[in-house]
């Protein structure tokens, strides 16, 4: 057998451990905030060891910046996937409306929400948290309008698709103490009919 047949599955190994510690990250900032989330507390969830952990993260910091970005590329990942090629009218803003609102109760932005709380009172995780949140609403922003299929060189349409992202991050933020579907669908329905007048 060939070093190049062995290395490869020790690096899908190795690659699949990271990606279980990561998503371990995620589930523990969501669940039990920053400071629940410890690099043993991570690797018990991963189902690694600590020393495993370490190996791809050796401290917290690095562990944490790894998550950050992963939090980021997921939240994309996740309204990319959600945001469909439907034909313009009021069904199509309705969906996109209701997916951008999903993207914002998700465990998902719970965890981004805990960084966010960890960084306003640490500036060197604000150093990397507010860049990747500054990428991470530049692309949301561009994948609603396209999703849309909005003008925004019409008076009002970019602001009224920030306004769906600000109502969507708010009511994300409701959600994070008590279950508010019920109110959320009715808030997003009722926000999809005002924005499918700006945008006509």
């Amino acid at each position: 057998m060939s070093t190049e047949a062995v290395r490869q599955p020790q690096q899908d190994r190795s690659r699949a451990t990271r990606q279980r510690l990561l998503a371990a990250a995620i589930d523990c900032l969501a669940e039990l905030g920053w400071t629940g989330s410890t690099v043993s507390v991570v690797a018990e969830r991963a189902g690694v060891s600590r020393g495993a952990a370490q190996h791809h993260f050796p401290t917290r910091e690095d562990l944490v910046t790894a998550a950050i970005e992963y939090v980021a590329e997921e939240r994309l990942a996740h309204l990319r996937q959600g945001l469909p090629d439907l034909p313009p009218g009021r069904d199509r803003t309705e969906f996109v409306v209701d997916t951008i609102g999903e993207m914002y109760a998700s465990k998902l932005f719970s965890a981004a929400l805990q960084l966010w709380v960890a960084a306003s009172s640490d500036a060197q995780l604000r150093e990397k948290v507010v860049p990747l949140e500054a990428r991470v609403g530049r692309e949301a922003h561009r994948m609603t309008v396209e999703a849309l299929g909005a003008d925004e060189s019409r008076p009002g349409v970019r602001e009224a698709v920030q306004a769906t992202l600000d109502l969507a991050r708010g009511l994300g933020l409701a959600n994070l103490l008590t279950d508010d579907a019920k109110r959320r669908s009715r808030v997003l329905r009722q926000w999809a009919m005002t924005l499918d007048a700006a945008l006509s």
